[in-house]
């Protein structure tokens, strides 16, 4: 009985030694592509949406990703200010950027050169905050040839990410390459599933159908957050040990 009881006591004391787990914010500005949909919208689906369900409740998504934005008008209309406002020291920003960089007819656009100056600066500032910068590449649009090959519509823009991520020694998820490749393991016709692809009469937000190659169905903007998961768990940061788990069966 004694030795029952010095057991108990021991174990008491080490559960007052085991140190809980701080709670550790990730902070996502990007575009339309990662941001959070108007029910209007339905089903176009950002994939910052389906990527707050994989934490433990330790950890918090605050998406503050918006449509049509680059990494100028992002920065000009202050959602990066935001950003920087709420985040602590231990928190991640996620940045993924390049869509609406891209487009010269765009008023979102941005030269080549101010693009990699912009993303030069997040980094910066998010480091001296105190905070892990993680640089995405923009996620890849659906675009087949004739031969039923992907080919890219960001090659430059993403680029400059790289660039900017081996420069720095930023975390890098190269979501161009890796959605890519997604949608040529589907091929052709199986992709148009990952994205709001509708006919005429099939949905009552869209009652003239819709093609979209760019904005993800709640299918594919789960697969691509799957796909940031599976590339965030390599790079062996503090959110590897965060993931949700369920308890065990009784």
């Amino acid at each position: 009985m004694k030795n029952i009881f010095i057991t108990l006591i021991t174990i008491t004391g080490l559960s007052f030694m085991i140190p809980e787990k701080n709670n550790i914010h990730i902070f996502l500005a990007g575009d339309s592509t990662m941001s959070i949909k108007e029910p209007r919208y339905y089903p176009e689906t950002g994939w910052g949406m389906p990527f707050v369900y994989f934490w433990d409740s330790t950890v918090t998504v605050i998406n503050k990703a918006k449509n049509g934005r680059s990494t100028s008008s992002f920065r000009n209309e202050g959602s990066w200010k935001q950003i920087m406002d709420e985040c602590k020291e231990g928190d991640f920003v996620f940045i993924q950027f390049g869509h609406n960089d891209e487009i010269a007819t765009k008023k979102t656009y941005t030269t080549e050169t101010e693009f990699k100056t912009n993303l030069l600066r997040y980094v910066t500032e998010a480091r001296d905050k105190k905070t892990t910068p993680l640089l995405l590449t923009p996620v890849a649009r659906r675009k087949f040839n004739a031969a039923g090959q992907i080919e890219g519509t960001h090659d430059v823009y993403a680029q400059l990410v790289r660039d900017v991520a081996k420069e720095t020694g930023t975390l890098l998820i190269d979501l161009d390459k890796k959605s890519q490749a997604l949608y040529q393991e589907l091929g052709v016709e199986h992709s148009r599933l990952l994205f709001v692809q509708l006919k005429p009469g099939e949905h009552p937000h869209y009652p003239e159908g819709k093609e979209d190659n760019t904005h993800f169905s709640e299918l594919g903007a789960r697969m691509i957050a799957q796909l940031v998961l599976k590339d965030l768990k390599t790079l062996h940061t503090a959110l590897n040990d965060r993931l949700f788990t369920l308890p065990p069966k009784k």
